[in-house]
């Protein structure tokens, strides 16, 4: 009778070490997280080398904390809860805690969620909520090439191809520029390159209906949700 109790209780109930291990992993993670959401450089930085010390998984830091703090963030400012300078700094916050992490991570262990070009299409120059898109992508672990404004279509895909993007990303933010989207995709057809990429649009003009009549393969209103689209049509893609 002893002996299937003490069975029984190695496999319902976890050992006090077990159970104080957890609570310290969820301590660590909750810092970074916390850190990353008050936009706190120094303490992202702190939390992140205490994970360190004790020993906590940096892929695990990365994913369960920063970027749970950096998801957050992106959807307090589409709640219009912060501001754009919270969520740039937020976004500052989260790349001083990878400068800890990643050199910790071995490249095989690196989860790279996809590489991404993105930039405003020619004849616009704001960017705004390219920049937006450009930190929360990153945030959220994928290798982003900013080529800026005013960007000729062909750059678009010289860059891509040269860095091997998985997503192109076009910002429109005028009605007279939004054209500037479909001549990246229709060059990208006539060049016999469509399939190679994944191509999202965006942008104050933009829309559902006009991202489905010019043949993009995503769209989002807002960059927080560019980035659950983004992270779907990888999914999609690489299945």
């Amino acid at each position: 009778m002893l002996k299937w109790a003490k069975i029984i209780n190695c496999w319902f109930f976890p050992t006090r070490r077990t159970l104080v291990i957890n609570m310290s992993e969820e301590k660590l993670l909750r810092k970074l997280s916390e850190a990353v959401i008050a936009c706190d450089k120094k303490a992202v930085v702190k939390a992140a080398q205490e994970a360190i010390k004790k020993g906590l998984d940096p892929v695990k830091a990365i994913e369960k904390g920063l970027s749970e703090g950096a998801i957050i963030v992106g959807d307090k400012f589409d709640r219009l809860e912060i501001f754009l300078t919270d969520l740039m700094m937020a976004a500052d916050a989260m790349k001083a805690g990878l400068d800890v992490l990643l050199p910790l991570i071995s490249k095989e262990k690196i989860l790279k969620k996809g590489t991404v070009v993105s930039g405003t299409v020619k004849g616009d120059i704001h960017d705004i909520g390219k920049n937006i898109l450009a930190a929360l992508l990153s945030a959220n672990g994928f290798d982003v090439h900013d080529l800026g404004v005013d960007v000729p279509t062909s750059k678009f895909i010289e860059e891509a191809e040269k860095v091997g993007a998985d997503i192109i990303a076009l910002s429109a933010l005028m009605s007279s520029t939004i054209g500037g989207q479909k001549d990246v995709i229709d060059y990208l057809r006539e060049t016999g390159k469509r399939k190679k990429f994944i191509v999202m649009v965006g942008g104050g003009p933009t829309t559902q209906e006009w991202a489905e009549e010019i043949g993009a393969d995503g769209y989002a209103e807002t960059a927080t949700e560019a980035v659950k689209v983004a992270l779907e049509l990888i999914g999609k893609k690489r299945s």
